[in-house]
């Protein structure tokens, strides 16, 4: 008997519920992090590519 109230007790027990949200939660805004980070890269290493090509080429006039 005293093992049944154990166990009935345990399933009424919801300490640590509120950790498991915020675990789970935060996992989830790091992956759209990560997802979003990777999404967004290639188009940032080919923008920087254009304007640093585009650098190179510009000729600066020195004389007015």
């Amino acid at each position: 008997m005293k093992l049944f109230n154990l166990i009935k007790s345990f399933r009424k027990d919801e300490d640590g519920a509120v950790t498991v949200d915020w675990v789970v939660l935060t996992a989830a805004i790091v992956g759209l992090g990560i997802a979003t980070l990777a999404a967004v890269s290639s188009g940032v290493e080919d923008l920087s590519g254009d304007i640093s090509d585009q650098l190179k080429t510009d000729q600066i006039k020195t004389t007015f």
